[in-house]
């Protein structure tokens, strides 16, 4: 790639077919598509990097670390398919050893596969969760809010819910934290109708809480933002970095595309960044209002991604995976081996979420790591507590996407603005993002999905023209 500086000083294209507003994997697979089809595109994006919400790194010891999406799992095809037709090395995920999980009370149970047979509420979340994935079954994907029921679902949160159906109080427990875990909000803060949703989307429950299987089951050995990365070479000069756009103004049969660095006119327009970097873009006529509630009520959830790394993966010679749930007054969640696959280190990878982010934000740099130390000496033992590195990664604070993993619609969304303001193209504008993904929703695989659905959608309507 070429050196920050050269970048940006690359002049700005003066007009393109299409423009591609965002370099995350949304963006560049809506360009690698229209580029493929040979129509002329030009992607900006307002950061000096492409990935969107997937950060590789090598730290100082020089182990890639991802401080964003990693995983992919078998079901993900869209995210297999670029993987594979860039040769992206992957390898699996760690799956040996036993599971620990810390409760309330502090005790700590070991376990295999969703949680510890016997262990408080388990027989009740089991069946909650196979009742929710029954629900989820009834979610019509291309259009949520024509499901039955879909009012009354999306005037229902998941913590109302689960306070009516689920009387063990350890089963809403673990209800509440996979809801931390997958969606990084809070129950009280999302629909019913957009929790069945989402895992409609995903096929079920398991497939977004587990690794075998499911989407937590290979990882990239270069790190899940090398695809990215690839596109962006094969794409060349049409990716334009540093290029943040200000107003989109549509007029004289065509779009005005106002950057930083200039402007550009071009036929179309595919808008591919999450609902809080789409809110501080002018658009010009003003969008319709569904759209504008669409933008402004779908809030990005909190999270912060913690890599402590050690001389080895010592956990694993106690026969420990390195995976852990933590419940109570933890301010972690979860916690995984992140270790790279030729083990020049040992990784554990920390999940800090929602309320307990905004808890555990307050404690100061130095009282944060000392918990997050703490806490991985009481799962792993003594050789915890001396790491050789710690990096933190707060989404919230990432110009241009403000939280992660995605946006999530508050109650009653969907069924106001889904049906004008989701997804559906405004004059010359399309829209693309993992939040606007009928299949893995949320995810990098949803990403790439409506990329390619918004670069379609553009063809046809150049087609006709």
């Amino acid at each position: 790639m070429e050196t920050k500086r050269s970048e940006q000083n690359r002049a700005l294209p003066r007009e393109a077919a299409v423009v591609v507003v965002g370099a995350g994997y949304a963006g560049l697979a809506a360009a690698l598509e229209l580029d493929d089809a040979g129509i002329d595109v030009v992607v900006l994006e307002a950061s000096g990097r492409v990935g969107g919400r997937t950060l590789s790194e090598r730290d100082s010891g020089g182990v890639v670390i991802d401080h964003g999406g990693q995983w992919v799992g078998p079901t993900q095809r869209e995210f297999l398919g670029l993987a594979e037709r860039f040769g992206i090395e992957t390898f699996p995920t760690y799956l040996e050893g036993v599971n620990i999980e810390r409760w309330v009370d502090g005790s700590q149970r070991h376990f295999k596969i969703a949680g510890p047979e016997g262990g408080p509420g388990m027989g009740e979340y089991l069946t909650a969760m196979a009742e929710v994935d029954r629900l989820a079954q009834t979610i019509d994907l291309e259009r949520p809010w024509a499901s039955p029921a879909a009012v009354e679902l999306d005037g229902e949160t998941v913590q109302s819910y689960l306070e009516r159906t689920v009387a063990h109080p350890g089963a809403r427990l673990r209800m509440a934290l996979a809801v931390q875990s997958v969606w990084t909000v809070e129950p009280r803060d999302i629909s019913m109708l957009h929790f069945l949703f989402y895992i409609g989307s995903a096929g079920n429950l398991d497939q977004l809480m587990e690794a075998e299987g499911c989407a937590q089951e290979t990882r990239f050995v270069a790190g899940a933002q090398e695809a990215a990365q690839r596109v962006a070479e094969r794409l060349g000069n049409r990716v334009v970095l540093h290029a943040a756009v200000r107003s989109v103004e549509e007029s004289g049969g065509g779009v005005t595309v106002v950057t930083d660095r200039g402007q550009v006119r071009a036929e179309r327009v595919i808008v591919a960044v999450p609902p809080s970097a789409g809110r501080r873009i002018a658009y010009e006529p003003q969008l319709p209002l569904s759209r504008r509630r669409w933008l402004a009520q779908s809030p990005m959830g909190d999270v912060v991604k913690i890599h402590v790394s050690y001389g080895r993966p010592f956990w694993r010679e106690r026969g420990l995976s390195g995976e852990a749930t933590l419940y109570g007054d933890s301010s972690l969640g979860f916690v995984f081996d992140n270790s790279p696959h030729d083990l020049s280190a040992g990784v554990l990878v920390c999940f800090v979420y929602a309320e307990r982010l905004r808890v555990w934000r307050g404690r100061g740099k130095d009282g944060r790591r000392q918990e997050v130390i703490d806490t991985l000496v009481e799962l792993f033992g003594s050789e915890a507590a001396e790491p050789l590195r710690y990096a933190e990664k707060d989404w919230a604070e990432e110009p241009f996407i403000e939280g992660a993993y995605a946006a999530n619609p508050t109650p009653g969304t969907w069924v106001e603005h889904g049906p004008a303001g989701w997804r559906e193209p405004v004059g010359r504008l399309h829209w693309a993002g993992t939040e606007t993904a009928s299949v893995w929703n949320g995810y990098i695989d949803g990403a790439i999905a409506s990329g390619r659905r918004a670069a379609r959608e553009v063809r046809g309507a150049v087609g006709e023209q």
